[in-house]
């Protein structure tokens, strides 16, 4: 078998989403071409020489150069069973930002800006629940527990298991998009020819759409309305802990990320000098 038809099978037996899958591929398909020869001839001088092109020339962005070394790595630990070939590899570290969080009046802008009824409901699934766009995408109408009033989410990140709330609004959303739909298929949201899921990059051109039209001036991502989920909840009262749980992140410090956005709760924090007396003003 050919080494990147490797990569791929070793690279799905492992559990990797198909757009991950394409981006570790198409990295050491570079890395192959950069040489003009197989990765399997190549050991840790070659590598060092790749990673030292793609830091000075090709690469600026911390989170793209922690894929290729992902790449690199999976390939010579898994597929070609050379750890010693990268590892010395250390990976770049993103400078702490916070993330963006629109206010409820924005999320309602945007919400009501979407063209197609079904992008609309796609979106308002992502502020109601935390999901990921992937995630959301995927959903099958059986994943809706009505009893319960919960949404049971199969495949999260590592594909790890999880529950979320299934709010009156978002059934009542989701109930008027299935009569609008044409299709009658086991997903939620489906591609427009009805053979299968949601596409998310066709999800992701809708909300720039949607973006652009609503007016809002901040950059809307789908992980934007995840990360507003997060916080709003937060602002409501909800503990770090249940937002752990909802958004499954396997440690709290990620979570706990959201206080350091919340303007309600910095408003709410009382500052020190308010426990000083009045201050006497000196006259010149």
């Amino acid at each position: 078998m050919h080494l990147l038809g490797r990569l791929e099978q070793d690279l799905t037996m492992a559990g990797y989403v198909p757009k991950t899958r394409l981006i570790y591929v198409n990295s050491i398909r570079d890395f192959a071409a950069f040489f003009a020869r197989s990765p399997v001839e190549l050991g840790a001088e070659e590598v060092r020489t790749w990673v030292d092109e793609l830091t000075t020339r090709r690469v600026r962005g911390p989170q793209r150069l922690r894929q290729h070394f992902s790449a690199l790595k999976f390939l010579y630990t898994r597929t070609l069973w050379r750890p010693e070939a990268v590892s010395f590899l250390a990976w770049p570290s993103d400078q702490p930002r916070l993330p963006t969080v629109l206010s409820q009046q924005e999320i309602q802008r945007l919400l009501e800006a979407f063209e197609q009824p079904k992008h609309q409901a796609l979106f308002a699934t992502l502020y109601a629940t935390g999901l990921r766009l992937r995630e959301a995408c995927e959903l099958r109408w059986l994943d809706l527990d009505l009893a319960r009033k919960v949404i049971f989410v199969r495949r999260g990140k590592g594909n790890r298991e999880r529950l979320v709330m299934l709010s009156k609004l978002l059934l009542s959303i989701l109930r008027s998009h299935q009569r609008l739909s044409p299709w009658r298929t086991p997903w939620v949201f489906t591609s427009n020819n009805g053979a299968g899921s949601l596409n998310p990059d066709v999800a992701r051109r809708a909300l720039g759409r949607a973006s652009r039209a609503s007016g809002v001036a901040k950059h809307v991502t789908p992980h934007v309305l995840r990360h507003s989920f997060a916080t709003h909840l937060l602002e409501a009262g909800t503990s770090l802990r249940t937002i752990q749980v909802l958004l499954g992140h396997q440690t709290i410090a990620t979570t706990a990320r959201y206080a350091q956005v919340s303007s309600e709760l910095i408003r709410a924090t009382r500052s020190p000098i308010e426990r000083l007396r009045p201050l006497q003003v000196r006259c010149a």
